[in-house]
């Protein structure tokens, strides 16, 4: 056998390994596509982005808890003492939490007892309300939005401390204000004797 003939003989067994080697990975490929990847694709657990809790408007009265129990009939310790809760008109009781919008109920007591709105949110699976915004009510019935205020710096702020700026003392705040665009309206109810009334005109 010649060299030629020789060389030829390794050049095309070179080419029948390369054949294999990439049938070979084709069939790996097309078995992991069937079988194993689709399992690890399948227990991959799915990214989702967390929805943020919905603002809804609270209405009613911040009372302290020990208060509201009482006139259940429930005796507390006073380890509860200090705890304050919404009290709404159908008699429910929502725990407020003491972040940095309802902190304000548990430090002061000119808030508590008293009509208010209040927007906020609750998380999934957790009872305790949180504020981001306090309106209250004058003798007139006028909604008022409530801060805690600096004339000195003119920055407000949402519990009873100094201010950050010139530590002097924050004043109560009261401004008429209106309810968020954001927030759902509750459907109003038609009158009916008003649509008798609107017939009675057409039928003249």
């Amino acid at each position: 056998m010649g060299f030629e003939q020789c060389l030829r003989m390794r050049i095309d067994v070179a080419r029948l390994d390369l054949c294999v080697f990439v049938v070979c990975i084709l069939a790996n490929t097309m078995w992991a596509d069937d079988g194993t990847n689709s399992d690890v694709r399948a227990t991959k657990p799915k990214s989702s982005a967390k929805q943020p809790p919905k603002n809804e408007l609270f209405s009613g009265k911040v009372v302290l808890l020990p208060k509201a129990l009482k006139r259940r009939g429930i005796s507390v310790a006073d380890e509860m003492k200090k705890q304050v809760v919404l009290e709404t008109a159908d008699g429910k009781l929502i725990p407020i939490a003491a972040d940095w919008r309802g902190r304000a109920f548990f430090q002061d007591k000119r808030l508590r007892d008293r009509k208010v709105e209040l927007v906020g949110f609750r998380r999934k699976g957790v009872p305790y309300l949180q504020i981001l915004i306090v309106y209250v009510f004058d003798k007139k019935g006028q909604r008022l939005e409530m801060d805690y205020y600096c004339d000195i710096c003119e920055i407000a702020l949402y519990e009873i401390k100094l201010c950050e700026c010139c530590q002097d003392p924050l004043r109560i705040r009261f401004r008429p204000a209106v309810l968020p665009d954001y927030l759902e309206k509750p459907a109003t109810k038609k009158n009916p004797a008003s649509k008798d009334a609107k017939q009675r005109r057409s039928n003249n």
